[in-house]
């Protein structure tokens, strides 16, 4: 999670954290798709709830606590931005747990679905990008390659040290795109 904000149409990284949406941060809750799997459907039904209630739960906790830390720096938390994957819809759980590649489709869909609950929960603006087009769209409004976008984000994360991963990177580019496109 990273918090950005423009200033004279400069983006500035003011905060980043790593959010688990998991309690206990082993494989059995990460990927509880690859976990139901392994379950009769009842019980797998009962355990991915268990794992959504949860990973709500602490997006949730996760934005709040990022709106009550921007806040003493005097900056309102109003947008929330989220890279998405192919947005194909998913079918129902059997079909799910039937597929492995539909499994892991899931596994990522459950944790996105805890974060916009959340950033809705928090009153916030949400703008949805697919990862695979953020490049290619962000150029284009940027007037940028690729190349560049990627070196100035880079460049964004210095003051926080590192690692300054891909997925930060991708996630200050998707809140500087979702700033400049909301004007």
């Amino acid at each position: 999670m990273v918090a950005v904000s423009l200033e004279k149409s400069t983006p500035l990284v003011f905060a980043r954290k790593r959010v688990h949406l998991v309690n206990t941060f082993t494989y059995t809750f990460r990927q509880p798709y690859h976990t139901a799997e392994k379950m009769p459907l009842a019980e797998a039904r009962k355990f991915i709830g268990q794992v959504e209630k949860e990973a709500k739960q602490l997006a949730l906790r996760a934005i709040h606590e990022m709106q009550s830390e921007l806040e003493q720096l005097e900056i309102k938390l109003t947008h929330g931005s989220l890279l998405l994957a192919s947005g194909r819809p998913l079918p129902g759980l059997e079909k799910i747990l039937a597929s492995h590649a539909l499994i892991h489709t899931a596994d990522g869909e459950l944790f996105r679905e805890a974060l916009l609950h959340a950033s809705a929960r928090c009153g916030l603006r949400d703008f949805r990008i697919k990862e695979k087009e953020l490049l290619d769209r962000a150029g284009q409004v940027f007037r940028a390659k690729p190349k560049e976008l990627m070196r100035c984000v880079s460049e964004l994360g210095k003051p926080f040290g590192s690692p300054w991963s891909q997925d930060e990177k991708f996630a200050t580019l998707a809140a500087w795109f979702a700033l400049t496109s909301r004007r």
